[in-house]
């Protein structure tokens, strides 16, 4: 049976197409057939009874019936069915290559267990033992610094009491000259120095790479019991013995080497670690120092005429009172006004303004008063003279960032106004840094919002259509006492939650799932550092696809006690590495924050993602010249300060280990 079917050749994917297109521009009939003669193709009326063999390797697996010009279409499926043939022979060299690297790794798998000094030793002296006739034996490696023997495997009793000792003794002096011994009369050899219990024996120094490891020795008490052979079959095990041991010995030595360089390598994650948050807090600390100085330079300028004009609105509404009062003291007692009067007081419609300019007066109260309360708000949240912990009011924190977000929960075109739901409890002052604490609800509260805003882009007809089924946004606020030491803020939002893969790595620097331009990724680091790190608390989250995010912010009532208790259990503890821990949840569903940790290749990703980024922002970026690349980072300097944080993990990345 041929190895190559013309039958599957034709099923291929476009051939038989081909095959039509060539036969009608040779404008003929032509039939393909099988060798037994089963027709696959047939085209057109045959007429003649010409018939083309399809070959493979000298062997026909089919015909090609029709005039001349079907020879071509003979030599072509000749050709396809050659190129299949040659595939699965190449198929048939990769399965065997395949075996051959399988059964390679079987046998390595097989050794690499065996590699253990000891229980090669006493492999050795049990087939010793067997071959030939012996009441003790035994296999010594020399120390390190070769002034002592270590026994790694024996039987019998070969001293009564005391060891060999290199250069002392038969034994010892056999392993000092490196030459392969046969002792028929071992009490009367000149170099006994202690009473043996074999009268004859065969000692075979283990020598590996022209180094001497040790010694293997049998011996019997029959005197003249050994003979020439015997030395060669000792020698010939000594020798692979002395092979395996020295693997063997690598072998525990790398080992040691790896636990060492692991020892080392967990030292510089630590480090690297210590640089990624000191790095991220360096970007941080300088975007918040700018931020608050913006924020509060615009609320102090903003202060000065809301002020006066607070001030002023006072007396503007009690010069008004007054006015219109006079207004209608004149009205009593001239009733009747002359008739250009009455013709100007026609024109401004005197009784309007009368009506209208209270409560045009109070809506400027209420508008200043507007005004005020933003103010106050911007400068909660700047908090820029406030670097050292303070005794303030959560809750002012959060009004005050959800006032700067107030424009993005308002509804628009395409979607419903974000309800903001909050349960507060009532808390006392909380020691805290209340500027950084800010951020976080910043940062978590945009997050929420932007995650409302993909996932609830509702247009105007399906609002018509079907308003009764639409969830409206909502992000619950909700404070509370924990133990009384510890004051929770849970910020809740029902947006399209998250998968496990994504929870793991929200607190990874430079991780966003957002788009191009929406989100640098350090939110969330950020966050994590000042509440873990900064306050000593707590921040967890819980999230399904399709049922919502949930983060949990636990800090301690006093920031101020909690650092100071930290402080002393550093001093008292050494310090241990941290690591990624596995993704477990609490009794309440929570995930625990853990410490974010990035790898050589997540770093190699994230400057994929940035230059990839940096290049859809800048189409020309490839043949850029130094110069541009430089005016670019100088128009986005957060790429430039993001660009050359990953360049330092890289060469932190590179250190020796």
């Amino acid at each position: 049976m041929s190895a190559v079917s013309l039958r599957k050749i034709l099923n291929k994917k476009e051939l038989p197409s081909l095959v039509h297109n060539l036969v009608y521009q040779f404008n003929i009939a032509i039939d393909v057939e099988l060798v037994d003669g089963t027709k696959l193709i047939s085209i057109g009326k045959q007429t003649t009874e010409n018939r083309y063999p399809i070959e493979v390797s000298g062997e026909i697996i089919g015909w090609v019936v029709g005039e001349e010009q079907a020879t071509l279409l003979a030599t072509l499926l000749s050709f396809l069915a050659k190129q299949e043939a040659e595939k699965k022979e190449l198929a048939k060299e990769l399965l065997e290559r395949y075996q051959e690297i399988d059964l390679f790794d079987d046998i390595s798998t097989q050794l690499t267990t065996s590699l253990d000094t000891r229980q090669i030793g006493q492999l050795v002296l049990q087939e010793l033992s067997q071959l030939i006739e012996s009441s003790a034996g035994m296999i010594l490696l020399l120390s390190p610094d070769a002034t002592a023997f270590e026994t790694i495997a024996q039987f019998g009793v070969f001293f009564d009491h005391s060891q060999p000792e290199p250069g002392k003794g038969i034994i010892g002096n056999i392993v000092q000259s490196n030459r392969a011994e046969l002792v028929n009369d071992v009490q009367a050899d000149p170099r006994l120095e202690m009473q043996k219990n074999v009268n004859a024996m065969i000692c075979v120094p283990l020598r590996a790479k022209e180094r001497v490891l040790g010694a293997i020795a049998i011996g019997t008490p029959k005197t003249d019991s050994y003979k020439a052979e015997h030395l060669k079959l000792v020698s010939i095990f000594a020798s692979q013995t002395a092979i395996a041991i020295d693997k063997a010995v690598l072998y525990e030595q790398s080992t040691q080497a790896a636990v060492q360089a692991q020892a080392q390598t967990q030292k510089l994650q630590q480090t690297l670690h210590e640089l990624q948050l000191a790095q991220t807090q360096l970007i941080q600390s300088e975007k918040m120092s700018s931020l608050g100085q913006l924020i509060a330079g615009v609320a102090h300028e903003i202060n000065n005429p809301v002020n006066f004009i607070c001030g002023n609105l006072r007396y503007v509404a009690e010069y008004a009172h007054d006015l219109l009062h006079l207004l209608e003291k004149y009205q009593t007692f001239l009733p009747v006004a002359p008739p250009e009067l009455e013709s100007e007081l026609d024109n401004i419609d005197l009784e309007f303004i009368m009506q209208d300019l209270p409560k045009l007066l109070d809506s400027m109260k209420l508008g200043t008063s507007r005004i005020v309360e933003i103010v106050q708000s911007l400068k909660n949240f700047s908090r820029h003279d406030e670097a050292d912990i303070k005794a303030v009011n959560i809750h002012d924190g959060i009004d005050g960032t959800l006032m700067i977000l107030h424009h993005r929960l308002k509804a628009d075109v395409h979607r419903p106004a974000i309800e903001i739901v909050k349960d507060y409890a009532k808390l006392p002052l909380i020691e805290c840094y209340p500027g950084q604490l800010n951020q976080v609800f910043m940062n978590i509260l945009a997050n929420a919002i932007d995650a409302l805003e993909e996932s609830l882009v509702i247009s105007h007809s399906s609002l018509a259509s079907n308003e009764s089924q639409i969830i409206l946004p909502t992000i619950t606020i909700c404070t509370k006492i924990l133990d009384r030491q510890w004051v929770v803020i849970r910020i809740a939002d029902n947006g399209p939650g998250m998968k496990e893969e994504v929870i793991r790595r929200i607190y990874d620097p430079f991780f966003t799932t957002k788009d191009v331009g929406k989100g640098t990724g350090l939110g969330m680091a950020i966050s994590y550092q000042i509440v873990v790190d900064k306050h000593g608390g707590m921040l967890k989250c819980r999230s399904q696809p399709g049922e919502g995010t949930e983060f949990w912010i636990q800090i301690p009532l006093n920031c101020a006690l909690v650092n100071a208790t930290e402080k002393e259990n550093c001093t008292s503890a050494s310090p241990t590495p941290t690591t990624k821990l596995a993704l477990t949840f609490d009794s309440d569903g929570f995930i625990p924050s853990t410490t974010p940790m990035l790898k050589p290749a997540d770093l190699l990703i994230r400057h994929t993602q940035l230059i990839q980024r940096m290049s859809q922002q800048n189409p020309d970026l490839e043949g850029a010249s130094p110069e541009q690349i430089y005016q670019m980072f100088q128009r986005h300097p957060i790429s430039l300060k993001l660009y050359a944080t990953l360049l330092s993990w890289f060469c932190c990345s590179n250190l020796p280990k």
